[in-house]
């Protein structure tokens, strides 16, 4: 069931890296954060914020301490577990964001980094259930991978590959600018802002694999760090961000 296997997944890379270790020092570095927060700084401090596949909950912690009020959900069960036990004033629930008990507009804002593209029906529910918990002039932030130029040549360049369909399942959608934009505009929201972002993450994976530089190399970290300035984001950009706001009644 997609479900079952979405949560084993990711439970299983929750685990890889460690499980919850509050490495909250990270999080001002990462481009998410530097769009998101001239628009959480209109927001009143207390201001309820939810954080829909929260993973190992660096961000919940993170945004806690700047004054919000953060709720941390996952469908990874075992994770939350492990939040819920090493930060136990902290609220962490588990469920399938799809689908919540939360109450009708009881957030002020929703972000969710690299989680909507993970179900194969599209994010249409996704959006449909941040629509129901986001206020009147709440805002949503969301980060899903960019089918960006770099994708679309070696797509168009690829020759199809034979396998055993019943071997493979499928594990995420990439969008361009304007796809990402066309979903949220038909969930009802207002798009402010699309934008690619992760420059650095595309050219390490580029490098690596169309060019078999190693990803530990220092020399594949020195170049992605030199190049990344330089190549617009919607030629290499691993994800695209958007910030969209539920319109005021």
């Amino acid at each position: 069931h997609e479900t079952e296997f979405v949560e084993d997944y990711w439970t299983q890379v929750w685990e890889r890296e460690g499980g919850p270790k509050g490495s909250i020092e990270r999080i001002p570095r990462q481009d998410e954060y530097r769009l998101m927060t001239p628009y959480l700084s209109t927001l009143s401090k207390g201001a309820r914020i939810l954080d829909g596949g929260c993973g190992l909950g660096d961000w919940v912690l993170t945004l806690s301490q700047m004054g919000y009020d953060l709720v941390g959900v996952d469908l990874s069960r075992r994770t939350v577990e492990k939040l819920q036990e090493r930060y136990p004033k902290v609220p962490f629930f588990s469920g399938d964001i799809r689908e919540t008990e939360f109450l009708d507009n009881s957030f002020d804002a929703y972000y969710s980094w690299g989680v909507f593209e993970h179900f194969e029906s599209g994010p249409q529910a996704c959006l449909a259930e941040a629509w129901r918990l986001l206020k009147p002039g709440g805002l949503l932030f969301i980060s899903v991978p960019l089918d960006n130029l770099r994708h679309s040549l070696l797509g168009s360049l690829s020759k199809p590959k034979s396998s055993n369909v019943g071997e493979l399942r499928f594990y995420q959608y990439r969008f361009t600018r304007t796809e990402l934009a066309k979903e949220i505009n038909m969930a009802g929201f207002e798009v402010l802002s699309v934008r690619p972002i992760h420059k650095r993450q595309g050219l390490l994976r580029s490098l690596h694999h169309e060019f078999g530089m190693p990803f530990e190399w220092l020399l594949t970290k020195g170049l992605a760090t030199v190049l990344a300035p330089i190549i617009p984001g919607w030629v290499i950009a691993h994800m695209v961000f958007a910030v969209a706001r539920k319109p005021p009644e």
